[in-house]
């Protein structure tokens, strides 16, 4: 599979070495040309509303709306994923869930944590800075984990948004799900 990671802010280079990890293509992307190649996106985490600029001004934001690329947003991916975000406009609207931003706290409140994902036997290493959490879900959105009873994992279709930053550690087992799980079975299910 090739994998692109949206490289207009954010660790892209840590995206780009979990999905060599998981033994899959990565490629840097920088124009919405690259997009037509690609069998799935990631969207690193960073500053959503920088992130959110960024793709006006270069025409992501249009391209990925009408996309049904699979998609794996992180902490402002997410953010950028969600249909409902509390206090500012959704962008994309490809995830059926509320977000509210920086509710685990600022930059001092920063916290890793070991857990449990639905569809992943292992637990997951997962770092949370200034993360988002889902507030709510609609009912076709699968809930993959939560912390303290927020939702911080979820899954709709082929897109796949989390709050925190497994590409911070060498952890790339959300990588390989995203791919393996995602991104292989709707292509499948396209090609039939």
């Amino acid at each position: 599979m090739k994998i692109g990671v949206l490289g207009l802010q954010g660790a892209v280079r840590e995206h780009l070495k979990h999905i060599e990890q998981s033994g899959h293509e990565g490629i840097t992307v920088k124009t919405v040309d690259q997009l037509s190649d690609l069998d799935g996106l990631v969207l690193p985490g960073g500053e959503s509303t920088t992130m959110r600029r960024l793709m006006d001004l270069y025409g992501f934001t249009e391209a990925l709306r009408k996309s049904d690329l699979p998609m794996y947003g992180t902490c402002a991916g997410l953010i950028l994923l969600a249909n409902e975000v509390i206090g500012q406009e959704s962008h994309l609207n490809k995830l059926d869930v509320t977000v509210e931003r920086n509710s685990f706290g600022r930059q001092v409140d920063s916290f890793e944590e070991y857990l449990e994902v639905k569809g992943i036997d292992e637990t997951v290493n997962a770092v949370f800075i200034r993360a988002p959490h889902i507030q709510s879900v609609h009912e076709d959105v699968d809930i993959l984990s939560t912390v303290e009873d927020k939702i911080v994992a979820v899954r709709q279709n082929q897109y796949l948004g989390i709050s925190f930053h497994p590409e911070l550690t060498d952890d790339y087992k959300i990588m390989k799900y995203f791919i393996e799980e995602i991104v292989v079975q709707y292509h499948a299910q396209v090609i039939k």
